[in-house]
């Protein structure tokens, strides 16, 4: 099997979100470059990480893309049984650190590259691998800069995350932020006198905590996703130097997981609101008392439409006749707010081994990817599949 090849030596570069991707991505711009496939890499800033952007095919319409993320989680402080990044095959399973999440999909689009025959591509084929994309999507967004550019961006869009290969049409947006609690630090024995920053920031998360239960009580619904509305969690927290010392300041980080039919930004300005009402109640006594809230990371939640043209070809390719939603977030909902693209989420493995020691994949999902990619280049042979 090719993709299991071509997955063991993507295993062997340990891509982690804060380490360079670089290596990977000049093999993978040398095996295109070697099956006569030019490509293209988009920096980030230092030029230590790249996103590769390919087309190949008639540039002159629209296409089909393929798209995936290059860098992988840690593996500090987890207890792998082998070297996580040198595959490992055990009774059908490959084990090593981005198996599942998700160079098995890259693999297999790579594999399935080298059985293309480019003089009968009647619709393009566009592959997209990003980097960064565990830390919060945020290299894809150099490259969508780019593709906002282009006379004939993709029209579909193949977000291969691991859903064990059943498609999926939505997912989940996630607002990231940290809140920034002034106080006024004295001797702990004055404390009446001053104002505790932690004690600010427990006011701010009891106030999140209640508008999570409102959310669950009174928010939108939607029964297709494992936790049928949006969320909001509070995950860090510091604050404090001293038990006798007041403490004049306390960050805590929190996140907004939304569904589609939420606003998180709305949501995000209820928390705002309510830390102005925390610290008014403090600024005649202690005028310098203040909670900002800084905005760290989002990305928008995927939803795609039912009736969209993608989901019919899907369906003809998978056989697939329902279309799932995921709680967790991908590059799908980018692609599609950016650049107007009929997003899909559908790749082997299961989520479920993702981030986890000894992560693997089946052999058997990577034999249904390397399928399902084969029917996808018979359909790109035929005429007009995206015309204008």
């Amino acid at each position: 099997m090719r993709s299991r090849e071509l997955l063991a030596k993507l295993i062997s570069y340990p891509t982690v979100s804060r380490d360079s991707n670089l290596e990977l991505i000049a093999f993978i711009q040398q095996h295109l470059s070697a099956l006569g496939y030019p490509s293209e890499l988009v920096h980030n800033e230092e030029k230590t990480k790249a996103n590769l952007y390919a087309v190949i095919g008639p540039a002159d319409k629209p296409g089909v893309m393929l798209s995936g993320h290059t860098d992988v989680v840690p593996v500090e402080g987890q207890d792998w049984s082998s070297d996580p990044f040198s595959m490992r095959d055990s009774n059908d399973l490959l084990f090593g650190r981005g198996t599942c999440d998700m160079k098995g999909f890259i693999a297999c689009a790579l594999a399935m590259v080298e059985t293309l025959d480019e003089k009968k591509l009647a619709t393009p084929l566009h592959l997209a691998f990003s980097y960064d994309e565990e830390i919060g999507c945020i290299g894809v967004r150099r490259l969508l800069e780019n593709l906002n550019h282009n006379k004939y961006p993709p029209r579909y869009c193949i977000v291969g995350e691991p859903t064990m290969m059943q498609p999926v049409i939505a997912h989940k947006g996630k607002t990231a932020a940290r809140a920034h609690c002034h106080g006024v630090e004295c001797h702990s024995s004055l404390a009446p006198r001053s104002v505790n920053a932690i004690y600010l920031a427990s006011e701010l998360i009891n106030t999140i905590q209640i508008m999570q239960k409102q959310l669950i009580d009174s928010g939108s619904h939607d029964a297709d996703y494992d936790i049928s509305h949006s969320t909001l969690h509070v995950g860090k927290i510091s604050g404090g130097t001293a038990l006798n010392i007041v403490p004049n300041y306390c960050a805590f980080e929190f996140e907004i997981r939304n569904l589609p039919a939420d606003d998180p930004k709305a949501i995000l300005a209820d928390i705002q609101s309510a830390a102005n009402d925390i610290v008014a109640a403090f600024l005649e006594s202690h005028p310098s008392t203040k909670i900002d809230i800084e905005l760290t990371n989002e990305y928008p939640a995927l939803n795609t439409s039912t009736e969209s043209d993608i989901v019919e070809f899907i369906k003809q390719l998978t056989g697939a006749n329902s279309f799932g939603k995921i709680a967790f977030g991908t590059e799908g909902g980018l692609f599609s707010r950016e650049l107007g693209a009929e997003t899909i989420v559908l790749g082997p493995g299961s989520i479920e081994q993702a981030h986890k020691p000894d992560e693997y994949i089946a052999i058997d999902q990577l034999g249904r990817c390397d399928a399902f990619l084969q029917r996808l280049k018979d359909a790109l042979y035929q005429p007009a599949l995206t015309s204008n």
